[in-house]
């Protein structure tokens, strides 16, 4: 393993246009954890055709914040595609938390969701359904094939933006105009 490797934990993967994965199309990533053994991560930008309703009423939670009724559930990534997680500020914790950094959790428990619809979670959250997930190399393989945009990520973007808006947002973080590229690759 490379001694000087590179984290991108608490990034986005911002996709490319020649990103040609229906899985992966047009897609931003926050990630929850890379290191020497692979990366996990949660894509925000793409709302399920399901609403939080509907989930609730599939878990026999009753919902308590009429707000949250119908909170779009999003499609996390194709791994683990029926188990969900939530993506969230980190001023709360269960015991299924990690701690990305000072600001943002990730949850993967029932008890999380019976407190978001008490209307007694997070101040912000996203709730998905699967993630993504990378093996050891592989994520590091697709950044050098010019596969994903990598920048910092921006909580503002992560969680009060809405989801058709938050993939040109996440360009803008770093100052780039996604229709300006071409979706040819060049190396010289």
């Amino acid at each position: 393993m490379n001694a000087f490797f590179d984290s991108f934990k608490n990034h986005f993967l911002i996709s490319m246009p020649h990103l040609n994965d229906p899985h992966f199309e047009h897609t931003v990533i926050y990630l929850c954890e890379h290191n020497s053994e692979g990366a996990m991560g949660i894509i925000v930008n793409r709302p399920a055709n399901v609403d939080f309703t509907e989930l609730a009423d599939h878990l026999g939670l009753t919902i308590y914040a009429p707000l949250l009724r119908s909170e779009p559930i999003y499609n996390g990534g194709p791994v683990e595609a029926e188990r969900g997680f939530i993506l969230h500020t980190a001023d709360k914790s269960w015991e299924r938390t990690l701690r990305v950094t000072d600001e943002i959790s990730l949850s993967a428990s029932l008890e999380a969701l019976e407190d978001i619809a008490q209307g007694q979670g997070p101040e912000a959250f996203r709730i998905t359904l699967g993630c993504a997930g990378w093996d050891a190399g592989q994520l590091e393989s697709e950044i050098a094939n010019n596969d994903w945009l990598v920048c910092e990520a921006d909580l503002d973007v992560l969680f009060h933006t809405p989801s058709d808006m938050q993939f040109t947002a996440a360009t803008r973080v770093l100052g780039i105009d996604m229709a300006r590229l071409s979706p040819d690759i060049g190396h010289g």
